[in-house]
């Protein structure tokens, strides 16, 4: 890795011209794309989330300097103007603290607040209206506008990842593509005009697990920034597939009529893809869901008033004993798949 102050020095002495400096700065870029992300232990998940403590400090400080501009934005500009000026300051601090310095957290809570920032002030242009998309939903989006204001989004986190490759990028595209699809078909079929279908909603799910599954098994041995990108893929994937799935297996919660055999069998049906994959995510955006059928069947028991304290005890020991069993069960899922698709997956 090139120290910055060696590049400044290099070019004070002349050694090397601004478009070489450049031109080196965007090779490193390139070639820290494709080298390992972090040192990969077969025994965890492991991401690089911060570098430092300094990550969480200049976290505080981005979080602190953002909400104070939104703040005055609010007060000098129109709403998407304001919008559009956080959006501006966060790719102009991604370019030290991204670019330069590359730090973890800082460049991923950047990315979410330009990508949030561009698609608030594209729905609030598109809808015309003046007043609070992200804080109160009377003036949401719907049909042609989201889809609008997904394109638009779409188009500036494509710009961001290539200035500045950050892994969490790729789910922000693909979360800008599920919105696109959600507004077209509200735009097109009436009945889904006040809300996109849980059918939809799953093939959205399914569609990005897939983009997902494919960066996996083209790292089964999860060495490089592909695994970081398919993590944030199964993290988005998780609940557009899991929320609808449950919603529409519960129904309507409150006349008391929760399919509890139908729920805790979907759960564990998803454990045993997360197993299969090596992604905890299915597992964890199924927990809820889970504690809330769990919860009926301790109170159709006779057991009221025991429901919480039951219902967190049983979830805990799963969650401790899987975690436990994680690799054990991944050794004995994988010797009975066929080599080939054995191969693609990570190894316990």
């Amino acid at each position: 890795m090139i120290a910055e102050r060696t590049l400044r020095a290099a070019l004070d002495r002349g050694i090397l011209t601004v478009p070489q400096a450049e031109a080196l700065r965007v090779l490193e870029a390139e070639l820290d794309a494709a080298a390992p992300a972090v040192p990969i232990s077969h025994d965890d998940e492991r991401l690089r989330f911060i570098t430092g403590f300094g990550d969480i400090f200049v976290t505080i400080g981005l979080g602190l300097f953002l909400t104070a501009l939104s703040y005055f934005a609010d007060r000098t500009l129109s709403l998407p103007a304001g919008w559009a000026a956080i959006a501006a300051a966060s790719w102009l601090l991604a370019e030290y603290f991204t670019r330069r310095r590359r730090m973890a957290l800082p460049s991923i809570v950047l990315l979410i607040v330009f990508a949030g920032s561009v698609m608030a002030a594209a729905s609030l242009l598109l809808t015309g209206s003046t007043g609070g998309w992200l804080f109160g939903f009377a003036n949401a989006p719907h049909g042609l506008e989201l889809a609008g204001a997904g394109v638009a989004t779409l188009a500036a986190v494509t710009l961001h990842y290539a200035r500045f490759h950050v892994p969490i990028t790729i789910a922000a595209g693909a979360a800008a593509l599920v919105a696109i699809i959600v507004g077209l078909a509200g735009a097109l079929i009436p009945a889904l005009a006040e809300g996109p279908s849980p059918l939809l909603l799953i093939l959205c799910g399914l569609g990005v697990f897939a983009l997902a599954m494919a960066f996996d098994m083209s790292d089964p041995h999860r060495e490089t920034r592909r695994t970081d990108i398919a993590f944030w893929l199964h993290l988005l994937a998780a609940p557009l597939i899991v929320h609808p799935l449950f919603n529409g297996l519960t129904g309507d919660a409150s006349s008391g009529g929760v399919p509890v055999w139908p729920v805790l069998i979907a759960f564990l049906l998803l454990g045993a893809v997360a197993v299969l994959i090596d992604r905890r995510a299915l597992l964890v955006s199924g927990l809820v869901y889970a504690g809330y059928a769990f919860g009926a069947l301790v109170r159709s028991s006779g057991l009221t008033g025991l429901e919480t304290p039951l219902t967190l005890l049983v979830l805990g020991g799963f969650v401790l004993l899987l975690s436990a069993a994680w690799h054990p069960l991944r050794r004995a899922v994988l010797s009975v798949l066929p080599p080939g698709l054995a191969g693609r997956l990570p190894r316990p």
